[in-house]
């Protein structure tokens, strides 16, 4: 078959791009069209900060990026983090720039909400990790505050909704997004009603929950016209970035571990069924939707967050470390010197990162990380513990054993982060894709259509379209269960 070609518009929380796949009929060929910068807006009002997607300027990329691509396409399908939302009027136009999951709104709605109803019923209902970041807790803060955009909304939108939305003029929610909300009954996979209804949620705004890998419309003719392509099929492939990347994985199986590692790093297995148990809810085990039928159980963790902020903020005062300085610098400094809990709240937002990891380990008696190779191995070497944590949680709540940990995404280039993973955890960890995200979106583009018959004829595909590397476990298991006894005592 002569190759056939799809765009995968995938947003990470930093950046987004829009790449093209071409489909020969047993590999998928992968390159970047365009890729943009995706950083949220500070407003300032009566003395105090909200935090904004900038959802025009990302709109204006992903019209840039198709005006980019030149040949005629089969699908297009857009990928986003979870759990934040767009609210749109009567006339389908959006009502406010939507708020990013940093943002201090959400301070307090975790123990607000458990006031009305009980943590145990929450989970129970939905299977999700408590995190005040939710889409839950933001819309319970909404309607605590009276905010008056809720009164005019007749429709929410997860974010690769909003965007297929505006491609296509259709409306969708599709399910691998909706299931971050943790307003959706895990069981079932429909919205949770009778929790949304105890507290007091406008249900009204939920559009009827869309298949993965489904068609929702197509392009827009004047928007086609204008960015010089056919009118092709707007695809609901996994909205949610996690579940596209964790679709990409190859030989994923019951044995298997996946961390789907970058920004956010999100460790867990695949299974069929949720798993609501009391051991998972004590662990705080999330049960995420994932395509065609699978429930992708996983914890999410600040993953690589911590040390972006930091090399932010050096770049910012004249320090334009690349990665591959600070993972040699890393690799010079003392091991396990300093250990912090990298999820903890005083590193959700701080503004001077490297500054508050340093005042963590002195409060902890630990020795304080005076350099930008023990600030990084510090990170690092944390970020393993939680890997290490995580694994046997996960073993406990499926009663599985594992015998292989997959990393997908950026973080599977970081050869220093794969090595210290198959230490920490003792077993051999596998690396790649790195742009799981995007050939996961691109093959279920390809099933959606038609030319690619099943989710395991897929990752057959992506086996052999990619590079992996292989990493093996050192003998240092002593040190590492040392360091994480040392670990587990921090403040979380």
């Amino acid at each position: 078959m002569s190759d056939i070609t799809f765009l995968a518009v995938d947003l990470g929380a930093s950046s987004g791009r829009v790449i093209a796949g071409d489909f020969d009929g047993s590999t998928i060929t992968s390159h970047e069209v365009h890729r943009f910068v995706n950083e949220p807006v500070t407003l300032y009002q009566n003395n105090q900060a909200s935090v904004h997607w900038d959802v025009l300027r990302l709109w204006a990329d992903i019209c840039r990026g198709l005006h980019m691509h030149t040949s005629e396409v089969t699908g297009i399908s857009v990928d986003t983090w979870g759990v934040d939302f767009a609210l749109l009027d009567k006339h389908g136009k959006l009502l406010a720039n939507p708020h990013h999951y940093r943002d201090s709104r959400n301070d307090g709605m975790l123990e607000s909400t458990f006031a009305k109803v009980a943590k145990e019923d929450i989970y129970r209902h939905t299977g999700i990790q408590f995190m005040q970041i939710n889409t839950l807790y933001q819309l319970h803060g909404m309607a605590l505050r009276s905010e008056a955009v809720l009164e005019y909304a007749q429709r929410l939108l997860m974010m690769p909704d909003m965007f297929h939305y505006w491609l296509s003029g259709e409306i969708s929610l599709e399910y691998t997004d909706a299931s971050t909300t943790q307003m959706l009954d895990a069981r079932t996979r429909t919205w949770a009603l009778p929790l949304l209804a105890k507290l007091e949620l406008p249900t009204r705004l939920l559009p009827e929950v869309t298949a993965s890998a489904s068609v929702v419309g197509h392009l827009q003719p004047r928007l086609a016209n204008d960015v010089g392509l056919n009118a092709c099929p707007v695809i609901a492939s996994a909205g949610h970035d996690t579940a596209a990347a964790v679709a990409a994985i190859p030989r994923l199986d019951a044995s298997s571990v996946y961390i789907s590692s970058g920004t956010w790093s999100l460790m867990g297995i695949e299974t069929l069924e949720p798993i609501l148990s009391e051991s998972a809810r004590a662990t705080n085990m999330t049960n995420e939707g994932g395509v065609f039928g699978t429930i992708r159980l996983l914890k999410n963790l600040a993953g690589m967050w911590v040390l972006q902020e930091c090399k932010r903020h050096w770049q910012q005062a004249g320090d334009a470390y690349s990665w591959q300085d600070l993972f040699t610098q890393a690799q010079h400094a003392t091991p396990f010197a300093s250990l912090v809990r990298l999820g903890a709240e005083t590193f959700l937002n701080p503004a001077d990162m490297p500054a508050a990891i340093r005042h963590a380990c002195q409060q902890s008696g630990q020795v304080v990380p005076d350099s930008v190779g023990a600030l990084t191995r510090c990170c690092l070497e944390s970020l393993a513990l939680e890997y290490k944590q995580v694994l046997q949680e996960l073993e406990q709540v499926s009663g599985r054993n594992f015998d292989t940990i997959r990393i997908v995404g950026g973080g599977s280039q970081n050869a220093l982060l794969c090595q210290l993973t198959a230490d920490a955890c003792q077993l051999p960890v596998v690396a790649g894709p790195v742009e799981a995200t995007a050939l996961g979106n691109i093959m279920l583009q390809a099933i959606a259509t038609g030319h690619i018959a099943s989710l395991a004829e897929g990752r057959q595909v992506i086996a052999a379209s990619v590079t992996q590397v292989a990493y093996e476990p050192r003998n240092n298991a002593g040190a590492w269960d040392e360091a994480c006894s040392r670990f587990q005592t921090l403040p979380a």
